[in-house]
């Protein structure tokens, strides 16, 4: 054995590196494999399959060409380099999402210098700038939570964030939300840090995503409220750069707000974007009506007016605190439980919570807390833990069973994926109230 590194050290490393192998193996050997024979059986079309092209394609019509990367024509384009083709109502397998431009028109000053190259080599390049985003921010978040962790275990935690199957997913469809994961979490590192501007400067440019902020922009404009002469510069150079950018994009593209408004209602209806919740609860198809659809409006508002209140007792805090760390948190957890679109790479955003739940003092205070805490605790570890055990029994089937065989259970590590926002905002929640309750309020804290 190497000096320095403890056997507990080791054990694990050797684990984190054997869960994150285990995803991405899955992805080649099993998940990868059927999409293809799926597409083939069913005559669906497959291209490059980015989620960075209909961007990419966007910014180039509008910046070279000054077409409307909204119009139809135009996604039609990005249909044909998406998929291969445009798509084709009357085939009944071609999928149902029409990959649209659905964003922000400033989103094309991101990707302006790239518009000359050939998108094969943005793509990569692309992957890469993902890939050291998400790293970095893992080890930002340890910072922002004053957690100390050892080498080892920042090199276990890294291995376990880029191998679990949200960051996996994310990498390989080039998805915009682990770029935003990132500009957050830098964000937030220098806030903490006193760098204000920067901060604001970059949570602006991570609105490219409204949706993945709002929730965290309403924590920090209550926060700013409660201490305006100290807090101010964040939020004045959030508004100074979004007044740049809506005013950019409004002299390439005037009126682009109502376009994009309604990019985002056709993308709502082609694509059939539900909730965590209201997908876990039950949702019918498109436009038909559903018992389901209350109950999670319910369970939404409930966890929302539980958020609003910890953000409002806990707005005296000091950016450089746990308590601020701990909301921010909270408000990511939750951003994932409520915005409408349940897919599992946006789960990123979940990354600081469960790094504060897994955390030793956290840990053993949920866990000292009672039957029920334990029991919650539990589950959602192996909630969390499902998508690596079973990509690594699955790859192990795919090395001694027929293809076919193990491709029929292509679904079986995803099966947690609705139930892990869930699990991790509960007990977040939980854990905050509990703690709260269980000792006088700190001074400032309300």
């Amino acid at each position: 054995m190497r000096p320095g590194i403890s056997d507990k050290a080791l054990w694990l490393v050797l684990a984190a590196v054997l869960c994150a192998a285990g995803v991405w193996l899955y992805g080649y050997r099993v998940l990868i494999p059927y999409q293809v024979s799926d597409a083939a059986a069913h005559g669906r079309p497959r291209g490059n399959l980015s989620d960075l092209y209909p961007r990419w394609l966007g910014a180039r019509e509008l910046l070279l060409r000054g077409r409307d990367p909204y119009s139809a024509e135009v996604s039609r384009e990005i249909q044909a380099g998406y998929y291969g083709r445009p798509l084709d109502p009357s085939r009944p397998g071609d999928p149902r999402d029409e990959e649209g431009f659905a964003y922000p028109v400033y989103v094309v000053f991101w990707l302006a210098p790239t518009i000359g190259l050939p998108f094969g080599i943005v793509k990569s390049g692309f992957f890469w700038i993902l890939l050291a985003l998400t790293s970095a921010s893992t080890l930002l978040w340890l910072r922002v939570l004053w957690w100390p962790a050892t080498l080892w275990t920042q090199v276990s935690l890294l291995a376990l964030t880029l191998g679990s199957l949200t960051v996996m997913q994310g990498l390989k469809l080039e998805q915009m939300s682990l770029l935003v994961a990132g500009l957050v979490a830098i964000a937030i590192a220098l806030l903490v840090a006193d760098y204000a501007v920067a901060a604001g400067f970059l949570l602006a440019l991570a609105s490219i995503k409204p949706q993945l902020v709002l929730l965290l922009l309403a924590w920090l404009a209550i926060w700013t409220v409660a201490d305006w002469r100290r807090r101010y510069r964040w939020a004045a150079s959030y508004l100074l750069t979004m007044a740049i950018l809506c005013a950019a994009s409004e002299w390439y593209l005037p009126q682009w707000i109502p376009r994009f408004w309604h990019a985002v209602h056709e993308y709502k209806r082609y694509t059939g974007a539900m909730s965590v919740l209201d997908t876990l609860i039950g949702a019918p198809s498109i436009g038909t009506p559903s018992i389901g659809f209350p109950w999670s409006w319910a369970l939404e508002l409930l966890a929302l007016a539980a958020m609003m209140r910890v953000c409002w007792r806990e707005r005296r805090q000091a950016a450089n605190t746990a308590s601020f760390a701990f909301t921010v948190s909270l408000v990511l957890a939750i951003t994932v439980l409520l915005i409408p679109m349940s897919a599992p790479y946006n789960q990123v955003l979940l990354l600081p919570a469960v790094l504060l739940l897994v955390r030793e003092q956290d840990r053993r205070m949920i866990w000292q807390r009672g039957v029920v805490n334990r029991a919650l605790f539990a589950i959602t570890a192996g909630l969390i833990f499902w998508p690596w055990l079973s990509s690594i029994v699955l790859v192990g089937l795919s090395l001694i069973l027929p293809r076919e065989t193990v491709e029929r259970s292509w679904a079986i590590p995803f099966w947690t994926a609705m139930q892990i926002p869930v699990g991790v905002a509960a007990l977040i929640l939980i854990h905050y109230y509990q703690r709260t309750f269980a000792a006088p309020v700190r001074a400032g804290a309300s």
